[in-house]
């Protein structure tokens, strides 16, 4: 039997509307913290857009009934800050997981905590974003283990495969989220083994780096020993 959502989020960002609707509507601005993504304002799926305050985007029904829908609202705030209020709400089909509404929300609260980190560091930086998934799923606990059993603010060091080092901290931490800031990236690794996927790394690299850092955090994953590597 299908069920509506609805997600709810609220949060304070130290950033102008303008760089904020840079930000989540435009494609360079969406790789900076969540993943690369064109939005086109002609598009039939965009049925608000009004810059640099509102953006909603609603997708068509799929075959079990399922939609979902993306609301952005944002309002100006003393000093140049701004309150971006974020709605993703729909129906979910039969065959969708328990664990999705828990899920999702807890990955919106890493994104916007993201999104929050690159307007405070990062700022109008063009970012590379690259992502890896572990060859299976499972081995949380033990990836936790290669980072050090990680505490919030706690140095991180990551030798990638390729010579290249990474040295942050951790600046976001909760039972299914690790988050690192470098000098020059955001990085986020995902345990989502209650949807039965693999464990998965989100890389926001800004400036420039020779480094195929997908490549590189897909064999960093496989050595880690989260999961078994593929044979062959």
């Amino acid at each position: 039997m299908s069920r509506e959502f609805e997600l709810p989020k609220e949060i304070e960002l130290p950033a102008s509307p303008e760089e904020v609707w840079t930000a989540i509507a435009t494609g360079p601005g969406a790789a900076a913290w969540f993943m690369p993504m064109e939005i086109d304002p002609d598009d039939p799926q965009v049925v608000r857009w009004d810059p640099p305050r509102e953006l909603a985007i609603r997708t068509p029904a799929a075959e079990d009934g399922t939609t979902q829908a993306f609301e952005y609202l944002v309002e100006a705030r003393a000093g140049g800050a701004s309150v971006l209020r974020f709605v993703h709400s729909g129906v979910l089909g039969d065959d969708w997981s328990d664990e999705y509404e828990g899920m999702t929300s807890g990955g919106w609260d890493m994104y916007l905590f993201t999104l929050a980190q690159y307007l405070r560091h990062f700022r109008g930086a063009p970012a590379t974003y690259a992502e890896a998934e572990a060859p299976a799923a499972g081995g949380w606990d033990r990836l936790r283990e290669r980072l050090g059993s990680p505490q919030l603010g706690a140095p991180v060091e990551i030798d990638l495969p390729g010579g290249s080092r990474l040295s942050g901290e951790v600046d976001y931490l909760t039972g299914n989220f690790i988050g690192l800031r470098t000098a020059d990236a955001l990085i986020r690794f995902h345990e989502r083994s209650p949807l039965g996927m693999p464990i998965a790394v989100s890389d926001h690299h800004y400036g420039p780096d020779p480094l195929d850092r997908t490549e590189a955090w897909r064999h960093w994953l496989a050595e880690s020993g989260s999961a078994p590597a593929e044979a062959g």
